[in-house]
């Protein structure tokens, strides 16, 4: 029993090792498949300070009445575009018309009683000139000539008084007509009504924002910049101006006005960046700007290079066997068609261009001419 029991335990490793060379699989190579690929660069470049903004018309009224009035009609909506001296809105205008009567009527009584002292004024002057004839001649008294020398002078006098009565009148005509014509509300230039924030009914008082129009033309884009950067912004510097909505990549702006003042409360201060004449931009739309900075060395890859899903971003990089790892990377600004990468790439590694949704992970790319 002994010699075989030994014989059996000289044989199971032998067995067992046999076997294990047996289950073990061979090794498969890596999927291939062919792209074309870019490098990352490490470039001396200005940093950009990016900042935030909103775009603007050059010139936006904002239009509220100038007398307390019930709103009658509004006969413009968001949107419209309206010419200059277009009516917007009427106010109820009786009051105003009662005043205007009122003036007129006033006015015109007080040109016939300045009728009736222009004829007195006359009658009195004829008849003082017939007296100094008799005085001449000494054919009337002193006394009697005083008497008509006075009337007359009295009815001058008369008459003048009646002129400034009837400049008032008429100014008075002026100012009721002036405030009737306050009860409609028009455009003070072309353009496109952005806001509409009254209905008929509503009582208008000074000062209310009713509506508002944007002039037409070019727009810009108010943005702040820190206080720490300021004195490297000046007029007429060219400026790169991202704005989503529109969807055209980069456009230059061009720095049109600093304004002295600081916010006290941000330490910032605001900059307008005239833009571009373009149809698709639209007041209100977000913006942002990029100011240039210190110049550093950054890491840059081209952005067709670069898969965005969500908050990930990701490249496909290859290894020195040429298969592709997937590599997330943290991006910095854009210069053009290239994107900073701040961490998860080096310079002068080799990229996947153009990957679009293909999963190239542990693939052997073969580099396309």
């Amino acid at each position: 029993m002994k010699p075989a029991l030994a014989s059996f335990f000289l044989l199971t490793p032998v067995l067992l090792l046999g076997c294990s060379h047996g289950s073990q699989p061979a090794l498969q190579p890596p999927p291939t498949t062919q792209a074309q690929v870019v490098k990352s660069a490490q470039q001396q470049l200005p940093q950009a300070i990016r900042t935030t903004g909103t775009v603007h018309a050059k010139e936006t009224a904002t239009i509220s009445a100038q007398m307390p009035g019930t709103i009658r009609q509004v006969l413009v909506q968001a949107g419209d575009r309206v010419r200059a001296g277009q009516l917007l809105a009427t106010l109820d205008d009786a009051a105003m018309r009662s005043a205007v009567g009122r003036a007129t009527a006033a006015q015109m009584a007080v040109e016939k009683q300045q009728m009736a002292a222009q004829a007195n004024a006359a009658l009195a002057a004829g008849t003082l000139a017939r007296y100094q004839e008799l005085k001449n001649e000494k054919s009337v008294s002193p006394q009697e000539f005083d008497e008509v020398q006075k009337r007359s002078e009295a009815a001058a006098l008369q008459l003048q008084a009646l002129e400034a009565q009837s400049n008032e009148a008429k100014a008075a005509v002026a100012g009721a007509r002036t405030q009737l014509g306050y009860m409609q509300l028009r455009a003070p230039f072309s353009g496109i009504v952005t806001a509409r924030m009254a209905d008929p009914g509503t009582l208008a008082t000074p000062g209310t924002p009713l509506l508002e129009v944007d002039r037409d033309g070019p727009l810009q884009v108010y943005t702040s910049v820190d206080e720490s950067l300021i004195g490297s912004v000046r007029v007429g510097m060219k400026v790169p101006v991202n704005i989503d909505g529109v969807g055209t990549g980069e456009a230059m702006g061009t720095v049109a006005q600093i304004v002295p003042a600081a916010d006290p409360t941000s330490r910032s201060f605001l900059v307008k960046l005239d833009l571009p004449a373009s149809k698709q931009l639209r007041a209100g739309m977000y913006a942002t700007a990029n100011f240039p900075g210190a110049v550093r060395a950054m890491i840059l890859a081209p952005q067709s290079a670069v898969v965005m899903r969500g908050s990930l971003t990701w490249v496909y990089a290859l290894d020195p066997d040429g298969i592709a790892q997937l590599r997330y990377i943290t991006l910095g600004n854009r210069h053009g068609d290239q994107v900073e990468v701040l961490s998860g790439l080096a310079a002068g590694e080799t990229l996947v261009d153009h990957p679009g949704d293909r999963d190239l992970a542990g693939k052997r790319i073969e580099a396309q001419p």
